[in-house]
């Protein structure tokens, strides 16, 4: 058996772009339904019951779609709201990002020491640390809001002096205090993976979320037999929805997805917002 649908996914803006490459890497038959809510990012300074709401609006946008599945790219979402969502969206699987990268932490730390980087809102909800202590209460978080490395990123300042200094501002106390894995708990902070991974070295492991996302979200649909056994191509079948276009939308959802990106849709908000 196998589900030609698509896979539904959503972020406040384009960073979620990079678990979409995840799922077209490790899932290339799939096709994805993408909505990144520009017009209101970030959800970061939101109350806990906007993000609530604006998550529940791009899920339902999307599953009004008919997808097999939902992804929540959002680590403000998956951070806050996740088990709303799930609540609300009961009859489809819904995978987060917290979860996947956590579980993977655990399972790789000898030294039981995990550090975790983020946005300040994600670090400040403590979804990281919670997911790693539900799992092994032994082990020690130590987490870290880097409020630069996103303009950093959308600057596309990736490998620069700049972006180096900050890696080892941000970086230096965390490898200080022995940790053998790193969280890269944001969405657009894989684009800076061979920055950060100079800067702590090679015996620290990084874990990024948006990779043990999409590995959790294949694990799942094989398990349901929910795979597409569509040929390759999911990339180019794929639909990608924003609220807003931005000035340097074209050039940020090119570096997060890693290539051009030409099938694209904007929608108004009110799409959205008559969904609840």
């Amino acid at each position: 058996m196998s589900d030609p649908r698509p896979i539904g996914m959503f972020d406040s803006g384009l960073g979620g772009l990079t678990v979409a490459r995840e799922v077209f890497r490790c899932m290339p038959g799939e096709t994805v339904l993408y909505l990144g809510d520009t017009a209101r990012c970030p959800y970061g300074g939101r109350s806990e019951e906007t993000i609530k709401t604006f998550g529940m609006q791009d899920a339902r946008f999307l599953v009004e779609q008919d997808i097999k599945m939902l992804i929540v790219a959002c680590n403000t979402v998956s951070s806050v709201a996740l088990d709303y969502v799930r609540a609300e969206v009961n009859d489809i699987p819904v995978v987060g990002v917290v979860q996947p990268g956590a579980r993977a932490a655990v399972q790789r730390t000898t030294r039981k020491k995990i550090g975790v980087v983020g946005t300040a809102a994600t670090i400040r909800t403590g979804s990281y640390e919670k997911a790693i202590h539900d799992i092994d209460p032994d082990i020690t978080t130590y987490a870290l809001a880097c409020p630069l490395f996103v303009p950093l990123v959308e600057e596309g300042l990736l490998d620069s002096d700049i972006t180096r200094l900050a890696a080892h501002r941000y970086l230096a106390d965390l490898v200080a205090k022995g940790i053998d894995c790193l969280i890269l708990g944001c969405t657009h902070y894989p684009l800076l993976l061979e920055t950060i991974q100079s800067t702590v070295g090679g015996g620290i492991q990084l874990l990024d979320s948006a990779l043990w996302a999409a590995r959790e979200a294949r694990d799942i649909l094989f398990a349901m037999q929910g795979l597409s056994l569509q040929p390759g191509g999911g990339r180019e079948r794929s639909r990608f929805y924003v609220t807003d276009v931005t000035p340097q939308f074209a050039q940020n959802a090119a570096r997060f997805l890693g290539s051009p990106l030409s099938n694209i849709e904007k929608i108004e908000l009110e799409q959205l917002t008559k969904t609840i």
